[in-house]
């Protein structure tokens, strides 16, 4: 393998090694949830893990994509369009995004047995999505002194 090809090949993994390094940490949490008793303390405590990263998974990712305006937490936004629809859909992406992936969890979970294994995790990740998108809004018109992800 040539110089160039393994720097590359480097690159990549290193240009993605926090959403690679939280995403295998999420499919453990899986992994062991699919074999604990949900009833237990430590079956419990898995579930609960499972929508936590997944939510910390889901943020990593998603403010490398979306932007919402004035949140410390995202993404600089692309070039400005002449569309005032498309700069309110590009200035409020993350939001938008995350508004409609928690009414499609929230759907889900509706459906399920709140009792279940399934729905004790689809529980916890409405919840999750809950805070996700409560720290966006919150990070936009609130500081933190000395925080960095305060907004200035």
């Amino acid at each position: 393998m040539s110089r160039g090809k393994r720097q590359a090949k480097h690159g990549v993994l290193r240009e993605h090694s926090l959403s690679l390094t939280v995403a295998a940490i999420l499919i453990t949490w899986l992994l062991l949830y699919s074999r604990a008793d949900p009833s237990t303390h430590l079956g419990g405590f898995f579930g609960n893990a499972i929508a936590d990263w997944l939510g910390v998974l889901v943020f990593v990712i998603a403010t490398k994509y979306l932007y919402e305006i004035g949140s410390a937490e995202s993404r600089e936004p692309h070039p400005r369009s002449p569309s005032r629809f498309v700069c309110f859909l590009v200035d409020h992406s993350l939001t938008i995004g995350l508004v409609i992936t928690g009414v499609m969890w929230t759907v889900v979970y509706a459906r399920l047995d709140s009792n279940g294994k399934v729905g004790q995790v689809v529980g916890n990740i409405v919840s999750e999505w809950t805070q996700l998108l409560g720290i966006v809004v919150i990070t936009k018109y609130t500081r933190e002194i000395g925080s960095k992800e305060s907004r200035r």
